[in-house]
């Protein structure tokens, strides 16, 4: 498995396709003096990449770190939201995020954005020979099987219907669901962009898991955004989530950058 590299466009596109795949229910954009473009959703619900500025590139400073911190405020204040950023771990944002702290934001949440291709996604997780099949739909909308399994036991109510709400806003986005005795068991959703590929939502029920079922999943994700024409994927994962890490080292992904979000006091 080859590593991946990556260039300015990549990141952008990544960083756009994960806003495609979780749609605010508004958003403004700036751009800072350094000519970086900011991307500024709104959204009053949970969901961190919902509500939290980010920039589409890591390799510029902003010159004045202060005025655009006062500039994003603005834009969130004036639609009655607390400004949240979401922000790669690189040295270009070092001055920014130490502006941040200064005025008392705290950073939590520590999360990988992890890229891979789909093709190695696929075949580490090929089912072996004589295995008996589980089925896996694919749909271009979420349905009452699979809501159920998304909002189910071991999930937080409420942040479960925020994050549904989100993904149901986007027209990029497939739902997969893997189904044992005709129940929904597990469910994922794979968000098509353009070069890009990322993964999203994935959760199997706690009395359906250590069947093998996610690695299924990801297989028929994988599948699906290869007949799509696309041939890398990326997804964020929290950098705790230990079990989850161990399931995509297979497929080879790698961390390709670290994000913190940026909460001030409300």
């Amino acid at each position: 498995m080859t590593p991946l590299r990556l260039d300015a466009a990549d990141i952008e596109a990544i960083e756009n396709a994960t806003l495609g795949a979780v749609v605010a229910e508004r958003e403004e954009t700036l751009l800072d003096d350094a000519g970086t473009a900011w991307r500024l959703p709104i959204d009053p619900g949970t969901v961190g990449r919902a509500r939290s500025a980010v920039p589409l590139d890591h390799a510029r400073a902003p010159h004045d770190a202060d005025a655009l911190i006062d500039a994003v405020e603005r834009r969130y204040r004036t639609h009655g939201q607390p400004p949240r950023w979401r922000l790669a771990e690189v040295p270009a944002l070092d001055g920014l995020r130490r502006a941040l702290a200064a005025r008392g934001y705290r950073a939590e949440q520590p999360t990988l954005t992890q890229v891979g291709r789909l093709a190695d996604l696929r075949d580490a997780f090929r089912p072996p020979p004589g295995q008996a099949p589980v089925a896996v739909r694919i749909d271009t909308a979420p349905d009452a099987g699979w809501a159920q399994a998304f909002l189910g036991a071991g999930a937080d109510a409420a942040d479960a219907g925020h994050r549904l709400r989100v993904l149901g806003r986007s027209h990029g986005n497939r739902y997969a669901s893997a189904s044992l005795a005709g129940h929904t068991a597990a469910v994922g959703v794979i968000a098509l962009a353009p070069r890009w590929a990322g993964l999203h939502g994935l959760r199997t029920e706690p009395a359906w898991r250590q069947r093998g079922l996610a690695g299924r999943l990801l297989h028929a994700l994988a599948e699906a955004g290869l007949q799509a024409g696309l041939d890398r994927v990326f997804l964020q994962v929290e950098e705790d989530n230990a079990s989850a890490l161990s399931l995509y080292r297979r497929a080879g992904l790698r961390t390709a950058w670290r994000y913190r979000y940026w909460r001030g006091p409300d």
